[in-house]
């Protein structure tokens, strides 16, 4: 009998690279350590809790009372791409031809993962302001390129410098990544580091992938930018957006980008591969998200703002350094003077608190020494969790 062969030789090297290592990512390691915790506030993970909208649930329902429970093309519904082109068009002052340069995906992340595909060839670089969404980097491991990270800082509220893109061009760069408002520090880009970043891509042949999935949860007045609108910026950037933050849609799964025909119809088949189409459900639901009311947005940031005004007031009272964010609904929060890496930091506030957050370094080497702290429960549970970081906090640093 041969000796029995171990799985690790078996697997792909591409499972390590997107895992960073041997080791399982933070965030899976801290969800297991949640199981069995009695009393847990959970200030983790980046889901709405507050409901989908009323009318949006009825369209589903409505969908499955007519049966609509078929595939769609894999591009996504016709009804679905046109209210997408409507909204860019009304919102975004960005035009589309919604049947050819419109593409509907199974969530946001799908989108991502379906344009490196058809973009990125092995040893191709891509530049990734860091702190990011973990996906960004580990999508780009997946096809055999090389995310050349970008360093931000709190002081410039983690808005990514010109210069730094700019010192970072190689012959092998092909793209860059910009997420305004930002997961995981809440950074919107202000229009004129926009223009700048924008006239180094024209100069350089850069493609932007243009992330505005938190676009609508936006504070303080603060306004985003679509790249894709600027001068010249429209036959290279791809725009992805969906409507899981702002319908609280997350799992229905419904995302998009937009660009040119001559990439969107190039990455079809690459999308109808993964997934074949968006749910048809779902997608139903997205149209009624894009025509009908959209009283539903204002009413959500009503609730958002409070949430952030409490969080911010009480880590400033608990002497905790923290960014500003202006959009999406994190904070990111500097606690290096505790001598905790950000892990170590988050595994003792679960285990004594019962409070979860996610380390810094779930979000790329820059977040060390920081937490990501979302305002995603009620006020009075967010305000119960606030304390006990608080307390935790100072417990560490008296």
């Amino acid at each position: 009998m041969t000796e029995e062969r171990s799985w690790d030789s078996r697997l792909a090297d591409r499972v390590w690279d997107v895992r960073g290592g041997r080791e399982d990512s933070p965030f899976l390691r801290l969800l297991r350590l949640t199981r069995g915790v009695k009393n847990l506030i959970s200030l983790g993970r980046g889901d709405p809790d507050l409901p989908t909208p009323a009318h949006i649930i009825e369209a589903a329902r409505q969908a499955l009372a007519d049966g609509k429970t078929k595939y769609t093309p894999p591009p996504g519904l016709d009804e679905l791409r046109i209210a997408i082109a409507d909204k860019l068009k009304e919102e975004n002052n960005l035009t589309y031809e919604p049947l050819q340069e419109v593409i509907v995906t199974s969530g946001t992340q799908e989108a991502i993962n379906v344009i490196y595909q058809a973009l990125l060839n092995p040893g191709d670089e891509v530049l990734l302001p860091d702190p990011y969404y973990m996906a960004y980097w580990q999508g780009i491991r997946a096809v055999g390129a090389s995310p050349v990270t970008l360093p931000t800082y709190m002081e410039d509220n983690f808005v990514v410098r010109p210069e730094a893109v700019r010192q970072a061009i190689t012959p092998r760069t092909k793209a860059i990544v910009l997420v305004s408002p930002s997961n995981p520090t809440g950074t919107v880009i202000d229009s004129v580091t926009a223009e700048e970043i924008a006239s180094v891509a024209l100069e350089r042949d850069l493609v932007v992938i243009s992330d505005e999935l938190y676009e609508k949860v936006v504070f303080d007045g603060a306004q985003t930018t679509s790249i894709a609108g600027l001068p010249g910026m429209w036959n290279q950037t791809i725009t992805v957006n969906g409507l899981s933050k702002a319908y609280n849609m997350t799992g229905m799964r419904v995302g998009y980008f937009a660009a040119p025909a001559a990439f969107s119809q190039a990455a079809l088949e690459l999308r109808h591969m993964d997934s074949i189409c968006a749910p048809t459900v779902s997608q139903w639901a997205a149209v009624a998200a894009l025509t009908g009311s959209q009283a539903c947005i204002e009413e959500t940031l009503s609730v958002y703002n409070p949430r952030r005004r409490l969080m911010l007031g009480c880590l400033r009272d608990a002497g905790v350094p923290c960014n500003q964010p202006k959009g999406a609904f994190f904070v990111f929060a500097d606690i290096s003077a505790t001598s905790l890496s950000s892990f170590e930091f988050c595994v003792e506030l679960l285990k004594s608190k019962q409070v979860l957050v996610f380390p810094g370094t779930q979000y790329g080497k820059g977040g060390e020494g920081f937490v990501r702290i979302s305002f995603l429960a009620p006020i009075d549970r967010l305000e119960e969790a606030l304390d006990r970081f608080a307390s935790f906090y100072k417990a560490r640093t008296d």
